[in-house]
């Protein structure tokens, strides 16, 4: 007589535990606050702040009364935010590496392509909130042109002379952005910014046979229509043709490099 066993079957294996990831509302929160809380990035978005109405405060003693109109003065107002605004984007994308936090920040949130995400957001939500202290203060700088001294006071601007500014100060916050990915290092890559494109710009003045050129290759110079509110359509592939080159090839290759690079702990 033979018995028949059957094995025991066996129990179904449990689902995987699935987390769900890092809302990309808190990653951009954080950004936020490593750029506010961070003694560069204070100090450097107070400097932004201040010297705005500083720029307009100077204006109002200085320029022609005729020149006091909203236009000008947003014009002037910008300056000193598109020479310290690509720095906040250059900060908010070195932090990882110049203060050696980024094993801790790439172990909480592994997938790199989010984190960049959300560090370009936090610094182009402060580059517009940058472009609207730069309109409010321009905006009480007109006002007061007229009580003072009597200015112009036109208000002609109009949306793309609002999309321009925009896209000027917006774009060299990419600029930082793009050179602070692709070096990794804070202060290489302020440096980068602050003397490439003026080392380009000499090179095509001095530069006969490239002067034919310039518009297309060297972004201050595409740039330049932009302060005129008008561009024709061969000035926009100008600056689409800079943009390329100063901006996208140089953040599409630091993409890679934060992807691809490895991230050790101080």
């Amino acid at each position: 007589m033979t018995t028949n066993v059957h094995p025991a079957p066996r129990p179904a294996p449990a689902p995987a535990e699935r987390h769900p990831g890092i809302p990309f509302s808190r990653l951009l929160g954080t950004e936020l606050r490593k750029l506010r809380d961070t003694r560069a990035g204070r100090w450097l978005l107070i400097a932004i702040l201040v010297t705005t109405p500083l720029v307009v405060a100077v204006m109002l003693f200085t320029a022609d009364p005729a020149k006091l109109t909203f236009t000008k003065l947003v014009d002037f107002t910008q300056t000193p935010q598109k020479l310290l605004l690509p720095v906040v984007g250059i900060l908010a994308v070195t932090s990882e590496w110049s203060q050696r936090t980024g094993l801790v920040t790439f172990t909480l949130e592994p997938d790199r392509s989010r984190v960049l995400l959300a560090k370009g957001g936090a610094a182009m939500l402060l580059g517009l909130l940058m472009v609207v202290n730069t309109l409010v203060s321009a905006a009480f700088g007109n006002l007061l042109g007229v009580a003072l001294r009597h200015g112009d006071g036109s208000w002609a601007f109009g949306a793309g002379g609002l999309g321009d500014i925009t896209l000027v100060l917006l774009s060299g916050l990419a600029l930082g952005l793009a050179f602070g990915m692709l070096l990794l290092n804070g202060a290489a890559a302020i440096v980068a910014f602050y003397v490439l494109p003026n080392l380009s710009s000499v090179l095509f003045n001095a530069v006969h046979g490239l002067k034919g050129v310039s518009h297309w290759l060297d972004l201050n110079l595409a740039q330049g229509p932009l302060y005129d509110h008008g561009l024709s359509g061969h000035q926009w592939a100008q600056l689409c043709t800079a943009t390329l080159l100063w901006v996208v090839l140089p953040g599409a290759f630091g993409v890679l490099r934060v992807l691809r690079s490895e991230v050790t702990s101080g």
